[in-house]
């Protein structure tokens, strides 16, 4: 009835084991999905007249020459671990690694041709990789592994725009995978309606902050907040009516616990929403300034953008911190930062105030953080090519290795780089989130899918669970 030897069993009986199992919570799975979708995938596209061994070894050399390449940093993430390589933990590759359909697939289409049964030969392999990525789809990884580790322990998440279909058809969804525990904040009655007429069934609860039901906990939240402000020129009238919004009554109760992390802005605009909650919940001890960071999944992994929603034209220590607290986010993803500070310049070739400001700032950060991989200031595109860093620019951190998180000079250069990515490469992204905040607070942007919604709840849950 058990087929396998019980991992723990086995270990403890030598030390120098090299063990596989079917189960995802021990190392070296062997999962059914790292073969038959692309053998599949790969006999389909060459209408191939029947899947011989030919086929099957094709794949298998391909899954072990995968093995002992290079970990992207997203299938480090997912596992929760720095650098993966090819040992006695890790044999095989993982099943979320996305390299999988772009290395066994062709595999098995050369075998297939070279062994004479493929009735539709493949000419250029360069565009059958790109179809095949787009088949699938390459960009929503790392949103798989937030969700994953969002579901370990999932948070109790306060929605301050719960008077919307979207938001409660994502807190349906949060609910029912087990990412997150949805508080609901609106007027009871309109919320249970548009439950009930979109057939959502989401046993939540809903709290309307205006309810005279919840007057003394609303007196409650204004003492508090009043205690934080009333040297900022507020009454104690004046935070008994802000507690009756719902962005300052989230923003408290996660402030006290009773909730542990907020989700906000899908109806109004982003500074009219970041206010309440700096406002109540404060940013971290010693942040100066809180900043906004996206993650754009691509083909070659995550891609790391910041400052792209706070800061409009930030000082030299500004970006410094923006930059630090960027790299701690990076970090706590179980990625490696490797920081480009973007500008028109590179390494003193123009001169200007963006190009001055970026050159100090890494001359700075350098300095504090000797293990840090930073540079800059350079063109965004040097951040990428090695090889034109290699050639002309050979003290550079990016001489070996290139980017995966960007720091720009302004505000309007971070929006416009990535609105440009994300529309024109139709990439998709998480984000924005809230960086240097004391607890775990996220803005979405006005007219967010469910999906996305979805995704910033369970980066909210991440959030949380380590705030």
């Amino acid at each position: 009835p058990t087929p396998e030897i019980n991992y723990e069993l086995a270990v403890a009986a030598r030390e120098d084991i090299i063990m596989a199992t079917g189960r995802s919570d021990y190392p070296n799975q062997v999962n059914n999905v790292l073969g038959f979708p692309y053998i599949f995938r790969g006999a389909l596209d060459v209408r191939a007249t029947e899947i011989n061994e030919e086929m099957k070894l094709a794949a298998v050399i391909a899954l072990a020459d995968l093995a002992k390449k290079p970990v992207p940093d997203d299938v480090n993430l997912a596992y929760g671990l720095n650098n993966l390589s090819f040992g006695r933990d890790y044999i095989i590759p993982k099943p979320v690694d996305p390299r999988l359909l772009t290395t066994v697939a062709p595999a098995v289409a050369k075998a297939a041709m070279e062994s004479g049964i493929a009735k539709f030969p493949i000419l250029d392999w360069d565009a059958y990789e790109l179809q095949l990525s787009k088949r699938l789809g390459l960009d929503n990884k790392i949103s798989k592994i937030i969700t994953t580790k969002a579901k370990k322990n999932p948070k109790r998440v306060v929605f301050a725009d719960a008077e919307n279909l979207q938001v409660l058809k994502a807190a349906q969804q949060v609910n029912d995978e087990g990412i997150a525990i949805p508080i609901l904040l609106g007027d009871i009655n309109k919320i249970k309606n548009i439950l009930e007429v979109n057939k959502i069934f989401l046993d939540a609860e809903i709290i309307d902050p205006k309810s005279d039901t919840q007057l003394e906990k609303t007196k409650t939240y204004a003492n508090l907040f009043y205690e934080k402000r009333k040297r900022k020129g507020l009454t104690h009238n004046d935070c008994l009516k802000q507690m009756r919004y719902r962005n300052y009554f989230a923003a408290m109760m996660v402030q006290t616990g009773d909730a542990d992390a907020m989700i906000s802005g899908l109806s109004r605009n982003y500074p009219d929403t970041i206010r309440p909650a700096i406002q109540v919940i404060g940013s971290e001890e010693g942040i100066k300034k809180v900043a906004g960071m996206y993650i754009l999944m691509t083909k070659k992994g995550p891609l790391f953008l910041a400052d792209t929603t706070v800061n409009f034209n930030p000082t030299v220590d500004e970006i410094v911190e923006i930059t630090e607290l960027a790299a701690k986010e990076v970090e706590r993803f179980n990625v490696k930062p490797k920081i480009a500070l973007l500008t028109y310049s590179n390494f003193g070739s123009a001169e200007g105030e963006d190009a001055k400001k970026m050159r100090d700032a890494v001359k700075i950060l350098k300095a504090k953080h000797p293990n840090m991989i930073v540079d800059g200031e350079m063109q965004a595109h040097l951040a990428f090519d090695t090889e034109l860093v290699k050639e002309n620019h050979p003290f550079s951190d990016f001489a070996e290795q290139g980017a995966n998180t960007l720091i720009f000079p302004n505000l309007s250069a971070s929006n416009i780089a990535y609105n440009l990515l994300k529309e024109v490469a139709d990439i998709e992204k998480i984000g924005p989130i809230l960086l240097g905040m004391k607890k775990s607070v996220h803005v979405l942007q006005i007219g967010s899918t469910v999906r996305e919604i979805v995704n910033m709840v369970a980066l909210a849950v991440v959030d949380a669970q380590t705030k």
